[in-house]
């Protein structure tokens, strides 16, 4: 796996594609930086080489060319998360982005227009690959979020750079971490599996059946089991078309000789309201009513001491509906037993966007492994998929 480390961009202009795909407030301000943050060590690793560095990402899902989705709107944020002036290209293509690229001396760095407001990035057109990589002497990618997508800048662009592509420091970190739970693993291994729906977790969980020692499910998915195996669930959320997938997933498991953990009570409540009557009951004896919104008191201390006794952790999906203040107890304290695992040398992994939401609403970001930055191709990868932006540096 060639990455920045493996080259010295002295005197080499380096393309970057990165995932600068920030939220932004009516007034055009960035309200979280984390992308750009995520993006710095590859941009100083160039720089402190003498190299130069052209930036290009998307933002946003515009039609055609929309000012409120130009990237011109946060080269003030760039600025300050890295310490130095940007340029900016006021297109991606034809002569202002030759002619500033062609002008970027060693040290410099040029940020392009959102590749997105041509329907040539999204289609994975050659033509516009082609223009973008004459603007560079190396191709890195390093935007995770984006390599499960076969686009220009993301895939097709590397064919232009036989000798000369590589990963960016992020996404490298990425492939290693899920390697690490995928491939590479210390035993025990454990996979949180959270969320509302098995059917957005069927593909992940049979990928990853041979890979654990145990498996725990949380959240709302919970009750397409329960109600499977002849719990009554109340009003929980339900998928009845996939319970006897879910029974089949049991059968899997234990086949394998892995260990299902299913809750053993709820925190119910008579309304999805933060103001709801809530009691702890039985998860398999929900009154009719009554809807499971938490992990209760016993499942805590079921989880507890399969989480301590882990090596390593794959979190995907609340267990809870954190939102709401009332039922965010079951996700706060089980990220509080896998941040004193990893302390203890476990290696955690989580990703997806409500469980990454949850760790940074909460604080606990900085107490895991590694916080993944792609939900999407995060789960891709976890299925078993290859991603085309990651293959396409490897070829």
């Amino acid at each position: 796996m060639k990455t920045i480390f493996d080259i010295n961009f002295n005197n080499k202009k380096a393309l970057i594609r990165v995932d600068f795909n920030v939220p932004l407030d009516e007034n055009f301000k960035v309200t979280d930086a984390n992308r750009i943050e995520a993006a710095k060590p590859t941009i100083e690793k160039i720089l402190n080489d003498g190299g130069s560095v052209i930036l290009m990402s998307h933002l946003g899902r515009p039609k055609g060319k929309e000012d409120k989705y130009s990237l011109g709107h946060i080269v003030y944020k760039i600025e300050e998360v890295l310490g130095k002036k940007v340029q900016f290209a006021a297109d991606c293509r034809g002569e202002i982005a030759t002619n500033a690229a062609a002008n970027l001396q060693n040290g410099e760095i040029l940020l392009l227009e959102n590749l997105r407001f041509y329907a040539e990035e999204e289609a994975g057109d050659v033509g516009f690959s082609k223009e973008l990589a004459n603007l560079g002497d190396v191709y890195v990618n390093d935007a995770f979020g984006t390599a499960h997508r076969a686009h220009a800048s993301t895939t097709i662009i590397a064919n232009e750079f036989p000798n000369d592509k590589c990963f960016g420091a992020l996404l490298a970190k990425e492939i290693e971490s899920i390697n690490k739970v995928l491939k590479n693993s210390e035993k025990p291994v454990t996979a949180i599996l959270g969320g509302s729906k098995v059917s957005s977790k069927i593909t992940i969980i049979e990928n990853i059946l041979d890979k654990v020692d145990h498996m725990i499910i949380g959240g709302g998915m919970t009750f397409t089991f329960i109600k499977a195996m002849g719990g009554n669930i109340g009003n929980s959320i339900c998928e009845d078309d996939k319970m006897e997938l879910a029974l089949d997933i049991m059968k899997q498991a234990t086949a394998k000789g892995v260990k299902i953990h299913l809750p053993i009570d709820v925190v119910a409540a008579d309304a999805f309201s933060n103001e709801a009557n809530t009691q702890v009951v039985n998860v398999a004896e929900i009154p009719a009513g009554w809807q499971g919104l938490d992990a209760g008191p016993k499942t805590l201390a079921d989880l507890k001491e399969v989480v301590l006794n882990s090596k390593t952790i794959l979190w995907n999906g609340p267990i809870g509906v954190f939102e709401l203040p009332a039922f965010a107890n079951g996700t706060i304290t089980l990220g509080d037993f896998i941040a004193e695992s990893t302390q203890n040398g476990c290696f955690s992994l989580v990703g997806g966007g409500d469980s990454v939401a949850a760790v940074k609403q909460f604080g606990l970001e900085s107490k895991m492994s590694y916080v993944s930055t792609g939900g999407g191709a995060m789960l891709e990868m976890l299925e078993g998929r290859t991603l085309p932006g990651i293959a396409a540096i490897l070829e």
